[in-house]
């Protein structure tokens, strides 16, 4: 069973017990998620590779348990990205560490909290997204485009080899569009994915910063287009 994928993330549920299976994927529909439910181990790998974001995994299955999943899933290329959360009655540390070795991201016992394991897998995704976000990051070190260079090791923006003085959320926006050449952002888009944390930002935040954007890389600001109703986004 399985409701349309949201913006929140797609999780698959892995549990014998049907009580605990449908409850857990009753409360994370209910908080926005979507979710995938498997009954057994085999089950579970007959639907991965897919396109999930974590796997909620029981360790007490038969005949295959959760760690023999989690180790298939974690030696195939197509998986191995993909966060694990073990889910036990059992919590001796033997078994704690040998999923951790495995490379579990997290490890809650059973009887626990519906409240406990959103908060925890809500935290599992915040560090694979980063960790996701990092990694394409590092993989470049520098993004040239036009007669602008942004260096990610040194946090720098330089326009035709001089270095111009920008602040963290500038050099963010100018980052997002550069990446992304043709793609219209909306100022909603762009708040949502350079400010997540905050409570209230005004869109007019954006357009402040566009301005600023644009007078600072001067030849080049004319690379950032304004598609009026719907965002702003690069041209070469």
């Amino acid at each position: 069973m399985e409701t349309q994928a949201p913006e929140k993330g797609r999780i698959l549920v892995v549990d014998d017990e049907e009580t605990l299976r449908e409850g857990l994927q009753l409360y994370l529909e209910m908080d926005g998620y979507s979710v995938a439910t498997a009954s057994c181990g085999k089950e579970a790998l007959e639907q991965l590779p897919g396109t999930f974001d974590l796997v909620v995994l029981d360790v007490m299955m038969e005949p295959m348990n959760g760690i023999e999943v989690a180790k298939i899933l974690k030696s195939n290329h197509a998986t191995a990205h993909i966060p694990i959360i073990f889910l036990t009655a059992r919590d001796s540390d033997e078994d704690m560490v040998e999923g951790l070795n495995l490379g579990a991201d997290d490890y809650i016992s059973k009887p626990f909290s519906m409240k406990n394991v959103l908060a925890r897998i809500a935290a599992v995704l915040r560090r694979s997204a980063f960790a996701h976000a990092h990694a394409q990051t590092s993989a470049q070190a520098a993004l040239t485009r036009a007669g602008i260079k942004i260096d990610f090791d040194a946090h720098v923006c330089s326009v035709d080899g001089e270095a111009v003085k920008m602040p963290r959320k500038e050099l963010e926006i100018l980052t997002l569009l550069l990446q992304n050449p043709g793609t219209i952002f909306s100022r909603e888009d762009i708040l949502t994915k350079l400010w997540p944390d905050e409570v209230i930002v005004l869109e007019r935040v954006v357009d402040v910063n566009i301005t600023r954007l644009r007078r600072k890389i001067a030849p080049y600001g004319k690379h950032i287009i304004t598609r009026s109703g719907y965002g702003y986004g690069w041209q070469d």
